[in-house]
């Protein structure tokens, strides 16, 4: 059984009566899931997950004016649930990540990650937030949220980036990714700076998952998860995760040569097959170029295309 599995079922045997019971009509205004950090929230828990904030728990979600009628005695209710569930738990909590679970305001669990009191609204909203921080407020799952607020936000970061904040951040990618695979590795090497060059070689992997993130719209994972969840991806995610796993095992020159120049090419087919590119060149560096020259806000447009 996975967390979310897990935390699904308990809430449905054991958390929704007792919400019931202590909030009455008022129950509906509670928002209910599993979201945020953690490898159960992405759904990549395995065996070795369960040795640490890993167990029979769910997160229950209310707005500030909820909060300060129920939050204390819902928290109170909730601790009184049993620890145990199914043949799982106790829970195991790390020192510090005690609010993984339990009850919190819907705008803290937010600013968390944003930094916003608000749902994002403007151009600069969106630029501030980084993606692996969008991933835990927007991973998990949402198991009842009547009321919705919750819900909301999530859609917003889900669903309502602008396009013209996408279209500077994959060109901001594409030129990493050129910098680091196609240009700094290889004269890393020829200096014989080894450090140097493997750090070039993970940026490189680094940046071209992600960028095939922006591709697909969606969030990654921090780097823990990252190779992991590219394999999800339906744009070219297998392939990606396949060739990423071949440059790191090549132990020739020539051999992480080819595979870094094929990592490029299935990135500039996706960039082309999605028309963000009128590019034919091999050399990412300049697909940015022509991808930030669609961003349609002449201020963003004027901005250095290496800032995210």
């Amino acid at each position: 059984m996975t967390g979310l599995e897990l935390a699904e079922a308990y809430y449905r045997a054991v958390g929704q009566p007792m919400v019931a019971a202590e909030l009455g009509a008022a129950a509906r205004r509670v928002a209910v899931g599993l979201a945020g950090p953690g490898s159960e929230c992405f759904g990549f828990d395995d065996l070795l997950s369960r040795d640490h904030d890993w167990g029979p728990g769910f997160c229950l979600w209310l707005d500030d004016d909820d909060y300060a009628r129920y939050g204390e005695p819902l928290q109170q209710a909730y601790r009184q649930l049993p620890t145990t569930f199914g043949g799982f738990g106790p829970r195991i909590v790390s020192d510090g990540e005690e609010g993984r679970v339990g009850v919190a305001r819907i705008k803290t669990f937010y600013h968390t990650y944003t930094g916003l009191a608000h749902p994002p609204q403007s151009l600069h909203d969106w630029l501030q937030l980084s993606e692996q921080a969008l991933g835990l407020a927007t991973n998990g799952r949402v198991f009842s949220d009547s009321h919705g607020l919750f819900s909301h936000w999530r859609k917003v970061l889900l669903e309502q980036c602008p396009d013209d904040v996408r279209l500077h951040k994959i060109a901001s990618r594409c030129m990493t990714v050129a910098q680091s695979g196609q240009y700094n590795y290889q004269r890393c090497l020829q200096r014989g700076e080894v450090f140097a060059a493997q750090a070039a070689e993970n940026q490189f992997c680094r940046d071209a998952m992600e960028l095939l993130f922006l591709l697909n719209r969606r969030y990654p994972p921090f780097y823990k998860w990252l190779h992991h969840a590219c394999r999800q991806l339906p744009l070219g995610g297998d392939a990606l995760y396949g060739l990423v796993a071949g440059l790191l095992k090549a132990v020739t020159v020539d051999g992480k040569q080819q595979i870094s120049e094929q990592i490029c090419r299935l990135l500039v087919a996706e960039l082309q097959r999605q028309q963000l590119t009128d590019s034919h060149s091999d050399f990412l560096a300049e697909h940015a170029a022509s991808v930030h020259g669609r961003i349609s806000d002449g201020r963003l447009r004027s901005r250095f295309v290496l800032a995210r």
